[in-house]
């Protein structure tokens, strides 16, 4: 009872910042035309008002109001911060594969997270190629905009962690900021990741490693797609 009573109170609180946008404008709600035809002067019912003796209930003070009213602006900003960064924010994806992008951008970007996307599919020229991205890093040197707007395709590169021609018999592998590239190992190709220097394994009869999950995506876009998500555990 106590707390379903405590809410009401900090939703009626709530109201009230939402509905003035300054300290003396809540005041004035509280003053009648009565108040300022006996008092003369609109700056002492205010102040009649802030000291409880005018008004209807409580009076929220001013220090609890503008603290009230900073951080729902504070809270606003940040929302509003977070939906343009996140460049899958408000999109409508009915694909897996977009969907599952957009589940793991904001872990990617904040650095809780460092997701390897395995793509197996046709280049241009009919080609079959594949490779595994670097999903954060991508993030940020790439426009998202775009892929998840459906107008163009996350697609292999030369330049991400490996690249492979399957028909041209083409192979590359580049470190990126969060990844060193084992190509030479008995176990096949590892991962390293340089945060906390723990191996992602992507063979997938292999256990994929400490802190690392493997999830295969059903898509109609790719032929074959498989995302090793890698949690990152920061110190405090």
């Amino acid at each position: 009872m106590a707390a379903l009573e405590a809410d009401e109170a900090g939703a009626a609180l709530d109201h009230v910042i939402t509905q003035f946008s300054s300290y003396d404008d809540y005041l004035d709600s509280q003053i009648t035309t009565q108040d300022l035809f006996y008092l003369e002067n609109e700056e002492m019912a205010r102040q009649l008002v802030e000291l409880g003796f005018r008004g209807s209930g409580e009076v929220l003070k001013r220090e609890e109001f503008e603290a009230r009213k900073a951080a729902a602006e504070a809270s606003r900003l940040s929302e509003r911060t977070q939906q343009k960064t996140l460049s899958s924010a408000g999109k409508e994806l009915k694909d897996n594969f977009l969907k599952a992008l957009a589940e793991r951008e904001e872990a990617n970007r904040s650095g809780k997270m460092a997701s390897i996307i395995f793509i197996r599919d046709r280049n241009s020229r009919g080609q079959e190629v594949s490779a595994y991205i670097d999903y954060a890093h991508r993030l940020k040197v790439d426009e998202f905009e775009i892929y998840f707007n459906g107008k163009k395709k996350l697609f292999p590169r030369r330049t991400d962690l490996s690249f492979y021609n399957w028909d041209r018999n083409v192979t590359t592998s580049n470190a990126s900021p969060n990844y060193q590239v084992i190509a030479e190992n008995a176990c096949g190709l590892l991962f390293k990741n340089k945060c906390d220097r723990k191996i992602v394994n992507v063979d997938p009869k292999a256990y994929p490693g400490d802190s690392t999950t493997r999830t295969p995506i059903e898509t109609d876009l790719y032929l074959h797609v498989v995302i090793y998500d890698h949690i990152l555990r920061r110190k405090t």
